[in-house]
């Protein structure tokens, strides 16, 4: 009896491996590609920017914009900026928030002059005074916010409120009169190779905060706390301390610009320096996003700092309207928290 041959079963067969789709492919790597690009922008946008305005105002205006003479104004107008935003950058480390840094340098830069002018202090004394109200300020927004537990907004915009209302209480009209020229050199004196006064400051009071922030236990304990609060507690850290000494440090900062900006106007003026909240809030976000995935780092705030002054340079050199600042500035606000958002979301993926 003849057997019939065996078919194989068609199904039960194996299949050749189906070919890649290249479209499927392609798609994957433009994803890649878009994302690596996305966190080159995350990373270096701020300094992709900060060139790209410094080639482009030294191609529209080669002799206003490309010289020493005006790279040390800049600088000039960065340094007290700087200084504020420097001190900013200590409360955001920490995970907090000071809204009363521009009213604090007001308020200090009157003080300092109604010190000196009204009430016959040196000049040194009312200096040193001042300094010490700043973070004696800054040490009450800091209890505030750790000991009676207030929001940290709340607190600090109150604080600044009422140092408005204490301002116009010691004096409502500016102090220009009795001013000595030894008071005004804190911030037109060019004692070494020309450099002015608060571009060396500022030098100094950044290099201070990088070590404290870099190179020190307290420093280290301040990135804990910002970085993870219940961890930075069970792991023994004296969390409120920590959290007042960088409240504090910006109250000092925040009267250090008062002092140098009514040194650099010759009158005490209330609401003087209230402009410098937004700049240092936009210095210090646009720094997180800068070599670092949306840390703040004194570094990056003078990145940010430098790209609001030279664009702000840059529109003074071409004559834009008054009105073109506060575009500028509320653009890199939005641009600052946006990379910020973009440089933080990515260090979470990685």
């Amino acid at each position: 009896m003849s057997t019939s041959p065996t078919i194989p079963n068609a199904a039960a067969s194996p299949q050749p491996s189906p070919t890649p789709n290249g479209s499927g492919v392609i798609a994957r790597d433009q994803r890649r590609v878009s994302r690596l690009l996305l966190l080159i922008l995350s990373r270096y946008g701020t300094l992709i920017g900060l060139a790209l305005m410094v080639i482009l105002f030294t191609v529209r205006a080669p002799e206003a914009f490309f010289n020493i003479t005006n790279f040390v104004n800049i600088l000039s107008q960065s340094s007290l900026t700087a200084i504020i935003a420097a001190g900013l950058t200590m409360t955001l480390v920490v995970g907090e928030f000071d809204l009363s840094i521009g009213y604090a340098a007001s308020f200090a830069g009157l003080l300092v002059v109604g010190f000196i002018a009204l009430n016959g202090l040196p000049v040194a004394a009312a200096v040193l005074l001042m300094l010490m109200i700043g973070a004696a300020v800054g040490t009450a927004n800091g209890v505030l916010v750790t000991k009676v537990r207030i929001n940290a907004v709340i607190a600090t915009l109150g604080v600044g409120t009422i140092l408005t209302g204490l301002g116009f209480a010691y004096s409502a009209f500016p102090i220009a009169a009795g001013i000595p020229q030894s008071f005004d050199n804190i911030s037109l004196g060019r004692p070494l190779l020309g450099i002015p006064n608060p571009i060396i400051i500022m030098v100094l009071v950044l290099a201070i905060l990088w070590f404290i922030l870099n190179k020190t236990d307290l420093g280290q304990k301040m990135q804990a706390v910002g970085g993870n609060i219940e961890a930075a507690r069970l792991s023994g850290i004296r969390v409120d301390r920590v959290k007042i000494f960088a409240f504090g440090a910006a109250g000092v900062c925040a009267a250090l610009t008062g002092i140098l900006l009514s040194a650099l106007l010759g009158s005490g003026t209330l609401a003087a320096a209230d402009g410098y909240l937004l700049d240092a809030f936009a210095a210090v976000f646009l720094g997180s996003a800068t070599l670092r995935d949306g840390e703040f780092h004194i570094v990056g705030t003078l990145v940010g700092v430098l790209i609001i002054s030279v664009g702000f340079n840059g529109l003074s050199i071409f004559g834009a309207p008054s009105w073109a600042q506060d575009v500028f500035n509320g653009a890199i606000l939005i641009v600052a928290v946006g990379l910020s958002t973009l440089s933080r979301r990515y260090a979470k993926a990685g």
